[in-house]
């Protein structure tokens, strides 16, 4: 028989490898992410430490950046926790001996392409992504300067709103090339590889944190 008790509440659980919490705080997922990441960094150091840079370079790129980019446009901070979320990748880049990063793309812009692709889908109305499609409003007027997929920003009260990644990557929207919008709609690995070349080219500023 199914027990009549209602579950216990708690106040975080994990599901499909994120940490959720009630008030919708990406912290303790955060702070999960970077332990992962830098265990996973650790292991590459000790194995490679004699090895080839481009070993090592692909090394983090096949086992520590997919860590730190896992849902990222749903967990992407907004506090203190970004330089944190960074120190990883300087400390990989300077195992590799590229202590500029040169040639690398940053964890933010990254993250930022995970947010306008995840955005990409709630426009198009995916299915899993249809109750947000179904909120993003169109804008009661456009100048001259936007594309004609421009996306209605919504004033919000709370961080968890203000900071939603909807609201946040809507900005980033606004500066992507109207060409790149024109051939709507398209493939999800077509709007991918576009973004990731305007955003790295043509250096389109990276959100925003909160102090």
């Amino acid at each position: 028989m199914v027990p009549q008790t209602p579950p216990p509440e708690a106040s975080s659980f994990k599901y499909l490898g994120i940490i959720i919490r009630s008030d919708l705080n990406w912290a303790d997922h955060v702070n999960y992410t970077l332990r992962k990441a830098r265990q996973a960094l650790h292991f590459i150091v000790r194995i490679l430490k004699k090895g080839y840079n481009n070993t090592k370079l692909v090394a983090y790129t096949a086992l520590v950046r997919p860590i730190m980019e896992y849902e990222a446009a749903c967990w992407d901070p907004y506090r203190g926790q970004v330089s944190a979320i960074n120190r990883v990748q300087k400390t990989a880049a300077k195992f590799a001996n590229n202590i500029n990063e040169s040639g690398w793309e940053t964890l933010a812009q990254c993250r930022m392409i995970a947010g306008i692709c995840a955005l990409f889908k709630a426009y198009s109305w995916g299915r899993a992504w249809k109750a947000i499609g179904d909120r993003l409003l169109k804008p009661c007027c456009l100048s001259k300067d936007d594309h004609n997929r421009k996306i209605r920003t919504r004033k919000q009260r709370t961080d968890v709103g203000k900071y939603f990644f909807v609201n946040r990557t809507i900005k980033s929207w606004y500066q992507l090339p109207a060409r790149l919008l024109a051939s709507f709609p398209c493939k999800l690995n077509s709007v991918r590889k576009r973004n990731k070349n305007v955003i790295t080219s043509k250096g389109i500023q990276v959100g925003f944190e909160c102090k």
